[in-house]
């Protein structure tokens, strides 16, 4: 697991999970970070460790990277993706919460369980210690994961941008 928040592009992933893979490249591209995962995991059993795995690792990496979060956003973002749409908002403020709406028609999309988004999310949460809401909507499975992944990366985008003094900590309580 390695994460570049300074660099795009690039993103080489490899979890065994086709469309997973796709949503963490979504993740990287639409964060404006490059990310590389090296996952090998017990596939002949299910996509359940993996996912929430390389969740917990991505989100750590993240979280490890931001360091003292000195100059970010920290908060970030509404997306539209033909018929659906989700809503991210998220608050890197060092406080692990997860809030998730929405639901799916069938149960995998390739070898990816439906299941796993919302497991996805609430564990790259945890490990980040951030606060994530996430609401997702729409008609196509595929394209409601996908959406969601895209707004909590340009949420994401915005949260760990760098803005004004590099010193300053976006808190009035002076640590995040």
């Amino acid at each position: 697991m390695e994460v570049d928040l300074d660099a795009t592009g690039g993103s080489e992933i490899s979890t065994g999970i086709g469309f997973y893979d796709h949503m963490l490249d979504q993740l990287a591209k639409h964060g404006g970070f490059r990310l590389h995962v090296a996952c090998e995991g017990d596939l002949h059993i299910d996509d359940h460790h993996t996912v929430e795995d390389v969740a917990l690792a991505v989100g750590e990496a993240i979280r490890t990277a931001l360091g003292d979060k000195r100059g970010i956003g920290r908060y970030g973002f509404t997306l539209p993706m033909d018929e659906a749409q989700a809503t991210a908002a998220i608050d890197l403020s060092g406080r692990p919460y997860f809030a998730y709406e929405g639901s799916f028609d069938r149960e995998a999309v390739g070898e990816f369980s439906t299941e796993m988004v919302e497991h996805f999310w609430r564990s790259f949460a945890d490990a980040m210690r951030c606060t994530l809401h996430l609401s997702v909507t729409g008609g196509n499975t595929h394209h409601k994961i996908e959406v969601g992944f895209k707004a909590v990366a340009r949420a994401l985008r915005m949260g760990i941008a760098r803005q004004g003094d590099s010193a300053e900590l976006p808190t009035t309580k002076g640590v995040l």
